[in-house]
This record gives C-alpha cells, sequence and structure tokens, in this order.
C-alpha cells in the first residue's frame, strides 16, 4: 500500500506496479576482486589443518559439479598457515647455515662444526618422535620450536667440543681427554637441558585459550632435548674419539 510518485506527477501504489515478496536472503553481500563471494566458515579439531584441506579439494572436485564462474577458495588460518609455511622454508636453512658458520669460526674446524652440527638430527628425532607420542602435528609453531631447539642443542654440543678441546691442548691423549671432558660437562649438560625442559612445562600441559600454539612449541623443545641431550654425552665424545683418530690416521 506504500504510495510512491511516479515521473508524470501521478500518485501510484506500489503494490500496483510491483510484486512484493517477503523471502530470507542474504544479511550483507561480500565481493572480493568485483566476485560475489560466500564465506563458510569452521573450526578445526583433532587433526592438522593441511590434511584436511587436502581432503576437502579431493572430495569437491569428484563430488561437486561446480557452475561456470564458480570455485571454492579456502582462505582464514589456512592461507596464513601456508605463507608462514613459505617463511620458514627459507629461515630454518638459513638458521642452520648460520649456526654452522658461527661453529666454524669458533673451531676453525670444518669436522668440529660438523660434529657438534650431528645434534641438529637427533633433536629432530626427539621431537617429532614427540608430536606423534602425543598426537599432535607438525604446525607453524612446532617449526618454531625445532629452531629454538636447534639453538641449545647446538649449544650442549658447543660446551662438550670445547671441553674435550681444552684436555687435548693440556696434554692429554684423545681418549683419556675424551673421558675426562665428558664427565666435566655432565653436570652442565643436564642441567641446561632440564631446565629448558622444565621451563615449558606450564606450556606443554596447558589446554586453555592459546593451548593450540604453545603445546606444538613446547612438545617438540622436550622431546627434542630429550634426544638430543642423550646425543651429547654419550654419542658425541665417542665420535669426537673417532674423528681424531681418522685425522691422526690421515696426517701420517
Amino acid at each position: 500500500q506504500l504510495v510512491l510518485l511516479a515521473t508524470n506527477g501521478a500518485w501510484v501504489r506500489l503494490g500496483d506496479v510491483a510484486e512484493v515478496v517477503i523471502e530470507s536472503g542474504p544479511p550483507q553481500i561480500r565481493r572480493d576482486d568485483v566476485q560475489r563471494r560466500v564465506v563458510i566458515q569452521s573450526n578445526v579439531g583433532d587433526r592438522d589443518m593441511g590434511s584436511l584441506v587436502d581432503e576437502l579439494r579431493e572430495r569437491i572436485g569428484a563430488e561437486v559439479d561446480l557452475p561456470p564462474g564458480y570455485s571454492v577458495v579456502f582462505g582464514g588460518q589456512f592461507e596464513n598457515q601456508k605463507r608462514a609455511q613459505q617463511r620458514l622454508m627459507i629461515v630454518v636453512p638459513l638458521s642452520l647455515g648460520l649456526i654452522f658458520l658461527l661453529l666454524y669460526f669458533a673451531f676453525s674446524s670444518v669436522g668440529q662444526a660438523l660434529l657438534i652440527m650431528l645434534n641438529v638430527p637427533l633433536a629432530l628425532i626427539g621431537g617429532i618422535a614427540a608430536l606423534y607420542l602425543s598426537g599432535q602435528y607438525l604446525s607453524v609453531p612446532g617449526s618454531i620450536g625445532f629452531i629454538a631447539l636447534f639453538g641449545v642443542a647446538v649449544l650442549n654440543g658447543v660446551v662438550m667440543v670445547n671441553a674435550i678441546n681444552q684436555n687435548v691442548d693440556a696434554g692429554l691423549d684423545v681418549p683419556q681427554a675424551v673421558f675426562d671432558g665428558a664427565l666435566s660437562r655432565l653436570r652442565p649438560v643436564l642441567m641446561t637441558a632440564a631446565i629448558a625442559a622444565l621451563g615449558l612445562i606450564p606450556m606443554l600441559l596447558s589446554h586453555g585459550v592459546g593451548s593450540e600454539v604453545q603445546r606444538p612449541l613446547a612438545t617438540v623443545v622436550v622431546g627434542g632435548l630429550a634426544s638430543s641431550t642423550l646425543l651429547t654425552l654419550f654419542v658425541l665424545p665417542a665420535l669426537y674419539a673417532t674423528f681424531s683418530k681418522w685425522a691422526q690416521a690421515n696426517r701420517r
């Protein structure tokens, strides 16, 4: 019954010139690059986001016949995660390369730098095993945890190798220098790993808001410290002795 003024100056009712129907519709129309879009939001639980998106893409491609001009794009946290992963693909190798260069300048030996860098693979194994046993998935916070873990693992290796080098410089033969160095660095290495791990226990056991970020990081560091500490205390001294014998044999 709404009365409107026509262009010729006459008054007409809206119902005479249009059909008025009340229907449900979107509260707002979203556009991106002049293209209309519909946003569907959901939370992901009990699995990693990457595998879920891969499965969704596969099922949509097999079961959904999209009309011409329609497409499905995944964004939000998944898009942010992909960007972060691309940055980490550059940051992680760069960090390891810088660590190796610093070790080389500190010890003036490629062999000893590589020896200390052997802490990294075992720390990596421990971190991945901890994620698997805890039912978690590798995420961006977990990847950042690996970077922090590599620093602590290499630090323990530096402490051990430096102590052995000091014993060798003091005139001890290699087997005795390795034994005394490993024994003297036992407490510092254990204390460093224990303090770092204990400091992350609250994050490891958290279940509140933000725990999805804190727990993977803490799990990686704690698990990796456990395995890398064993390497530092037992495997690294043995490899040092083996490397020294091989180097002496080559010099002869």
